[in-house]
């Protein structure tokens, strides 16, 4: 029996047995708003049930197993045999099994796909973030593929799979498969002009030898790969040029993938992260020589907006922690969450939060209205997915690590889970180009594509004479776009004003009263200091909090 100096009492319960989703009324509602019925109504149930899973302690379980148990490499077998092979917990399996047959990978065989699957990726992510890495991945292979409709025709139905099958053998005999994406080299990183791999032209069906290198391979266990490598000019066009190369050959032999080691990551540990190295490896490209970046860019610009959901993900995560422990918790007389200047640090979080869940469902929108032939759909993507990229991954840390500070010494330990969730929280701002990188992609597309802007200030233009605060910023973005002098020193700014511009548009549109008013007094207006909590007092904080409550709670 425990003494009773060991009696436990001020603490917050568990956050389980609560819908992800359906307590996620931003996300529920962008969901109903980006979908016709009666599919709005079907989203909503399996989102809903994905989202009892995703709360469940038996799920939670799963995501710290998988972390606290990472990938091993094994690269050789006892006979001395070479087999790249990475090892997983058994947890990372039930993980990304569950996201397969959730239709992570299903968005381009589904009506409203990338809605729905957009959904259920920052619902699923809170879990877990690691095993996204393969979803998105597998996710994003499907538009470079089309590039060649022969490869297309036979890798979409498996990319698109519902079924998850982690065993290494031919596709042919495979019900679903991952893909892995390797595109950086030690000497070039993002700079992929750079590369060396080299790539030999084996037959004039496309089939090619690559000898060289990838500093970062992700998912190195997937079935397939997307990489750069630079083609031969002898035989043709030549230059940098995108290439399929499959883990299991045709005839069942292992392609060569030396999987040389697994990188020792910040956060992300569930995920293995590797170096390779190709000599001889058989490949097949996919779209035309020199043309490797045009091709894999699609691969990229999907990705990218993983990146903002995964983002939108640790965030919602850690504010629903935060506001379930203030809830519980009791401090000098009274429930934290009844304090105002925690309201107020929990208001300044719940927007962040949900304006990034809101601009990244709307994207998801764009994209299936673009793959449905809007053009200006399609125009917007190329400004606001690079411009949110930049801005909500770049949120996400101070976010997170003020989440924790709500719960004290308490946040600080691992038991907590938000520990977790603070290493996990830059990797997004890197991953698929880091901030500089999204910034100059913004410039880019201002300097060659007038169609983008002309989408973006459309869609912002929707909610003008809505907000005065709203209507001054546009204003003053329109003059900074004016004046193009320079601009690259300024492009984080830009490209900053850019983003929020946009999400206030949305808030104003979309969300409560309360909460677009807050945001574009504090966002826009200008009334917020540089950290968390400094929202103005006059607005209606506690209606932005009890807002962004778990169900549970």
């Amino acid at each position: 029996m425990a003494a009773p100096t060991h009696t436990v009492t001020n603490q917050a319960p568990p956050l389980v047995g609560y819908d992800v989703f359906s307590s996620d009324r931003a996300l529920a509602q962008a969901v109903a708003r980006h979908l016709e019925p009666p599919l709005a109504e079907q989203a909503h149930e399996e989102l809903s049930q994905l989202g009892l899973v995703a709360g469940s302690a038996q799920a939670q379980e799963w995501g710290r197993l998988a972390n606290e148990n990472p990938p091993t490499l094994r690269t050789h077998d006892r006979y001395g045999n070479r087999i790249d092979e990475v090892e997983f917990h058994p947890s990372w399996h039930r993980l990304l099994g569950k996201g397969v047959s959730a239709g992570l990978t299903a968005a381009w065989s589904r009506p409203g796909g990338h809605v729905r699957r957009s959904a259920a990726f920052l619902v699923w992510s809170q879990v877990e973030a690691g095993h996204g890495c393969p979803l998105s991945m597998t996710h994003a292979a499907v538009p470079a593929l089309r590039a060649d409709p022969e490869l297309a025709a036979f890798w979409e139905p498996l990319l698109t799979s519902q079924v998850y099958d982690a065993e290494l053998r031919p596709a042919a005999q495979k019900a679903g498969v991952l893909f892995g994406m390797g595109m950086t080299e030690k000497q070039g990183g993002s700079d992929v002009r750079a590369n060396s791999t080299r790539a030999t032209r084996l037959s004039a069906e496309g089939e090619y030898a690559l000898t060289g290198h990838k500093w970062f391979c992700s998912a190195p266990m997937s079935d397939g790969f997307l990489v750069l490598g630079q083609a031969d000019s002898s035989a043709g066009a030549g230059g940098l040029t995108c290439f399929l190369v499959p883990r299991v050959l045709e005839d069942g032999s292992r392609n060569v993938f030396a999987i040389q080691r697994l990188k020792d990551k910040l956060g992300n540990r569930s995920n293995a992260s590797s170096e390779v190295e190709f000599d001889g490896t058989w490949a097949r490209r996919v779209g035309a020589e020199g043309r490797g970046v045009r091709t894999i860019i699609e691969m990229v610009a999907a990705t990218r907006l993983d990146c903002v959901l995964g983002s939108a993900a640790l965030m919602r995560q850690a504010l629903v922690q935060a506001v379930h422990h203030c809830t519980y918790r009791e401090a000098f007389g009274g429930r934290l969450i009844d304090k105002p200047l925690m309201v107020n640090v929990l208001a300044d979080l719940a927007l962040e939060s949900e304006a990034a869940t809101t601009l990244a469902l709307r994207l998801a929108a764009s994209y299936d209205a673009a793959a449905a032939g809007d053009e200006r759909e399609r125009a917007l993507l190329r400004l606001a997915v690079p411009a949110a990229k930049y801005w909500v991954t770049k949120r996400c840390t101070p976010h997170v690590a003020e989440a924790l500070e709500c719960l004290g010494g308490n946040g600080y330990v691992e038991e907590s889970g938000l520990p977790r969730l603070l290493r996990e929280s830059p990797l997004n701002s890197i991953w698929e180009g880091s901030g500089n990188v999204q910034a100059l992609d913004v410039l880019r597309a201002l300097g060659r594509e007038p169609a983008a802007l002309n989408a973006f200030l459309e869609e912002v233009g929707r909610a003008r004479g809505a907000d005065h605060r709203l209507d001054g910023a546009v204003k003053d973005l329109l003059t900074e776009l004016g004046d193009l002098e320079g601009i690259e020193a300024r492009a984080r700014r830009l490209v900053e004003r850019m983003a929020l511009v946009l999400q206030g548009a949305l808030l104003v549109q979309y969300a409560p009263a309360e909460v677009a008013d807050a945001f574009c007094a504090s966002r826009l207006g200008r009334d917020h200091g540089a950290a968390f909590g400094t929202l103005p007092a006059t607005l209606d904080l506690a209606s932005v909090v009890r807002r962004a409550s778990p169900a549970a709670s």
